[in-house]
C-alpha cells in the first residue's frame, strides 16, 4: 500500500542535515527510506526511537558513496548489511535490503536483495514493516497502518516461522502489544508465543533480561505481564508475581509524582524479593554489579516509612545506606503502603540533595589519642562513630576523643 505524503515528517527529521544522505543516495542511483520504530511511533502520534534507515544500494556501494561525498562510516554491522553514518556527530543506522538464507532462532545468515517487500516480509510484526521516504510517502506492504490505528499486534505472515527466525521476537511482540494493543491480544501470535516459548533458552540471557526491562516499562505492563506468566513465558526464571496491585500503586506513584521509571524498581514491588530470592534473580538475570547491589539492599534492608517521615531517621538512613537507596527504598515503601506523606516532595528534596556527614574520625586519631593496642581501634572507631550517629552527627571530634579517656575505654 502507497500513501502519497502521508505522514508529518518534522516528528522524524529534527536535523536536516540528514536530507543530504537521501540527496546523495539518489543521485547514485538507490533508494533510501525510514523504516521500523521511528515510522511507526510518528504514525501513532508518539515520540520516536533512534532513526533506522533501509536502502536498496548494497554496503559495499553504501560505504563507497559516501567515501565520496566526504561523509564519514563507521562499520558497525557490515556482514549483516548495516553501516553506521556520521550525520552531525550521531550515527544512523542504514540496512541495506535482505533476505534470509538460513536462521537458527539467534542468527540468521543474509542476502542482499533491491526488493523492498522481500526485506519487509523478515521484519517481525506488521507495524514494524513500515517505510516513508523523507517526503512523507508511506510504503506499507502488510497492512501495517490499518493494525496500528485498530491496536491490533500480529506477526508478518507465519507467525511460528517468524519466531522461529529469532525466538527474542516473543517478548518484542508482548512489548509492542503492551504498547500498541487496543483489544484482545493476537490468538494466532499468542499460541506461536507459547508453543515456542522453550527456544528463549537460546537466547543469552542478556538480551532477554534488556527486553523484559523494556516490557516492564510500557503502559500496560500489568495485563501483559498477566498473560505472560499464564501462558509460561519466561518460565524457566519468572516464578508467579504476587503483588500486582502494589505495582500499580508504584506506577500511578510514579507518574503523579513525576519521578524517574525504573524497570528494576518495577520487578522487586512484583516480586518483593527477601534476600534469598533476590540474589537468585540477579544471579538468573547476569545483572550488573551496580544493578545487583541495589536490588540486593532493598532486600536486605528494611527501614519503615516513618523513618523517612523523621528528620533525624532519615539523616541516619542516609548516613549508613546512601542516597541512591534512600530514594528508591522510600518510594517503594509509599506503593506497599498505598500512602504519599504530605511531605513526599519535601523527603524527595532532601534524599536527592542533602550533604552526607563525614564521620571526622581515623584509626591515627586514637593512636595519637593514646591507644596502644591495635587490635582495638576498629573496635573503638565502631562505637565512636555510633556514638556520633546518636547524636546526629552534632559530636565534635574532640568530643569523640574525649570518650576515650572516659567508660568507652573502660569497657574495651
Amino acid at each position: 500500500m502507497f500513501k502519497d505524503k502521508y505522514l508529518d515528517m518534522s516528528k522524524i527529521i529534527t536535523d536536516k542535515a540528514i536530507l543530504k544522505l537521501f540527496e546523495v543516495v539518489e543521485n547514485h542511483g538507490g533508494v533510501l527510506r525510514f523504516v521500523g520504530g521511528a515510522v511507526r511511533d510518528a504514525l501513532a502520534g508518539i515520540k520516536g526511537f533512534d532513526l533506522d534507515l533501509a536502502t536498496d544500494m548494497s554496503p559495499d556501494e553504501l560505504v563507497e558513496m559516501c567515501e565520496e561525498n566526504d561523509i564519514k562510516t563507521i562499520p558497525i554491522g557490515i556482514k549483516f548489511g548495516t553501516v553506521g553514518i556520521m550525520i552531525n556527530g550521531k550515527v544512523l543506522e542504514v540496512t541495506s535490503l535482505r533476505k534470509d538464507i538460513k536462521t537458527d532462532g539467534r542468527h540468521a545468515e543474509v542476502e542482499f536483495t533491491t526488493d523492498w517487500q522481500e526485506d519487509a516480509s523478515r521484519r517481525d510484526l506488521t507495524i514494524n514493516a513500515v517505510y516513508a521516504d523523507e517526503k512523507g510517502n508511506v510504503f506499507d506492504y502488510y497492512n501495517g497502518i490499518d493494525d496500528l490505528q485498530k491496536g491490533i499486534v500480529r506477526f508478518i505472515g507465519n507467525p511460528n516461522q517468524r519466531i522461529q527466525e529469532d525466538y527474542l521476537r516473543i517478548l518484542r511482540f508482548f512489548r509492542f502489544y503492551s504498547i500498541f494493543g487496543k483489544g484482545e491480544i493476537d490468538k494466532k501470535a499468542l499460541r506461536a508465543c507459547k508453543d515456542n516459548q522453550a527456544g528463549l533458552t537460546k537466547i543469552s540471557i542478556e538480551r532477554v533480561r534488556d527486553e523484559f526491562f523494556k516490557i516492564l516499562l510500557t503502559p500496560n505492563v500489568i495485563n501483559t505481564v498477566k498473560i505472560m506468566l499464564d501462558n509460561d513465558i519466561l518460565g524457566y526464571i519468572l516464578p508467579p508475581a504476587p503483588h500486582f496491585d502494589d505495582l500499580e500503586n508504584l506506577i500511578r506513584l510514579v507518574r503523579e509524582q513525576s519521578l524517574d521509571e525504573s524497570a528494576l524498581r518495577r520487578l522487586f514491588i512484583l516480586y518483593q524479593p527477601d534476600a534469598a530470592l533476590a540474589h537468585n534473580f540477579a544471579t538468573r538475570f547476569k545483572f550488573s554489579n551496580k544493578q545487583k547491589e541495589l536490588f540486593l539492599s532493598w532486600a536486605k534492608h528494611n527501614p519503615q516509612l516513618s523513618d523517612f517521615t523523621s528528620p533525624t531517621n532519615l539523616s541516619k538512613l542516609l548516613y549508613n545506606l546512601g542516597q541512591e537507596f534512600c530514594y528508591h527504598k522510600f518510594i517503594l515503601l509509599c506503593a506497599q503502603a498505598n500512602k504519599i506523606p504530605d511531605n513526599f516532595s519535601n523527603i524527595i528534596e532532601t534524599i536527592r540533595t542533602m550533604q552526607i556527614p563525614v564521620f571526622p574520625l581515623k584509626g591515627r586519631d586514637l593512636i595519637s589519642a593514646g591507644v596502644e593496642d591495635n587490635r582495638k581501634i576498629g573496635h573503638m572507631l565502631d562505637m565512636l562513630e555510633h556514638l556520633w550517629i546518636e547524636s546526629n552527627f552534632t559530636m565534635s571530634k574532640n568530643e569523640l576523643l574525649a570518650q576515650i579517656h572516659s567508660d568507652l575505654k573502660t569497657a574495651l
